[in-house]
């Protein structure tokens, strides 16, 4: 499944980089991309789990910039 997530107070490119290679390394994640400009997440992720994922891309977002919230 791909889906893409408006992002809310992303205010860093080097701190989005960091969350993009962070979800890219959790287990079901196929390929995740977060645009600094268009402050956009899209994640590709396995259909099962894709709630969790989210999840845990959020708590990975949260732990970089902690005003930076994933709107579903």
């Amino acid at each position: 499944m791909k889906k893409s997530f408006k992002m809310q107070d992303l205010e860093c490119a080097h701190c989005a980089a960091k969350m993009e290679q962070a979800i890219n390394k959790l287990e079901g994640v196929e390929k995740a991309t977060i645009s600094f400009m268009t402050q956009k997440l899209t994640l590709e992720a396995d259909d099962a789990h894709f709630e969790e994922i989210l999840e845990q891309a959020a708590q990975i977002c949260r732990k970089v910039e902690p005003d930076c919230r994933i709107i579903k």
